[in-house]
C-alpha cells in the first residue's frame, strides 16, 4: 500500500475513529459543565500534544501508551460512574421530558468565575490520548508506505471534519435536557474510561475499538435498569405514605 490515495483514506478512517472520541468527551463535558473551561482544557491539551509530536517527531510512536491509557481510563470511569448514578437518579425523578433545569439550579454547572478544573482537566486528557493515537496511526500509516506527509493530511483532515461535524453538534446537545444529558455524558466516559483502563492493564477487546459499541449497550442497559428500580422505589414509598395519611 504506497499509493498517495490509499494512504490518505487509510489515515483518514483510522484517524477519524479516534477523533470521534475525542470529540464525543469534547461536547459532552462542555454541554454539561459549560463550554469555557472545557474549550480551555481542550486547547490545553492540543499545545501539549503539538509539544510532544514536536519533541519526538517519528519517535512519538515509542511512547508507551499502554500507562496512559490506564491513568486517563482509571479518571474518566471515576467521573463517568459518578455522573451515570447523578443522572439515573435526576431521571427517574423527572422521566425523559420537561427536565430542563436552569444553570443556577444544577449544581454541576460551573457558576464560578475562575476555571472549572473538572471540565477542563476530562477535556484536556481527551484530547492528549485520543490526539496520541492519531499520532501513532499517522506516524505509523506513514512510515510503513513511504508517505507520511499524505499521512499527515490524512490524519488533519479527520480532525477538521469530524470537528466541524462536532461543533454544528454541539448546538442540538445543548438543547437537550441537563438531566437526561447528565446520563448520556456519564455512561460515554463509563464507556470509554472501561475501555481505556483496561486496555492499559494489557488486555486486547474482541473487534478492537469495536468493542465501546458493546460496553456501551453494556452501560445503556444498566442504566435502564437502575432507572427503572428508582421509579419503583419511589412509587412504592409515596403508596407507603398515603396509605399512612389515610390510616391516621
Amino acid at each position: 500500500m504506497t499509493g498517495i490515495v490509499p494512504v490518505l483514506i487509510t489515515a483518514f478512517l483510522a484517524s477519524s475513529v479516534e477523533v470521534i472520541e475525542m470529540v464525543t468527551i469534547v461536547v459532552g463535558v462542555g454541554a454539561t459543565r459549560g463550554w469555557r473551561s472545557t474549550l480551555l482544557g481542550a486547547a490545553a491539551g492540543f499545545v501539549v500534544l503539538a509539544v510532544v509530536v514536536a519533541f519526538f517527531g517519528l519517535a512519538v510512536s515509542a511512547i508507551p501508551i499502554g500507562p496512559l491509557r490506564l491513568v486517563i481510563g482509571a479518571l474518566l470511569l471515576v467521573f463517568g460512574l459518578q455522573w451515570l448514578r447523578k443522572g439515573v437518579v435526576r431521571v427517574a425523578a423527572r422521566g425523559f421530558a420537561g427536565m430542563q433545569v436552569e444553570a443556577n439550579q444544577d449544581t454541576d454547572v460551573w457558576t464560578g468565575t475562575g476555571v472549572d478544573w473538572t471540565a477542563f482537566v476530562l477535556s484536556f486528557k481527551g484530547v492528549l490520548l485520543e490526539g496520541l493515537e492519531v499520532a501513532f496511526i499517522v506516524v505509523s500509516v506513514g512510515a510503513t508506505a513511504g508517505q507520511l506527509g499524505v499521512a499527515v493530511y490524512g490524519g488533519a483532515a479527520a480532525l477538521l471534519v469530524v470537528g466541524a461535524v462536532g461543533a454544528v453538534l454541539s448546538r442540538f446537545v445543548a438543547r437537550i435536557p441537563r438531566s437526561f444529558l447528565q446520563l448520556v455524558v456519564g455512561i460515554l466516559l463509563t464507556t470509554f474510561g472501561s475501555f481505556w483502563a483496561t486496555e492499559g492493564l494489557g488486555v486486547s477487546w474482541p473487534g478492537g475499538d469495536v468493542a465501546i459499541l458493546g460496553l456501551l449497550a453494556v452501560y445503556l442497559l444498566t442504566a435502564a435498569i437502575n432507572i427503572a428500580v428508582e421509579r419503583r422505589g419511589a412509587r412504592q414509598s409515596r403508596l407507603t405514605l398515603n396509605l399512612s395519611e389515610v390510616a391516621r
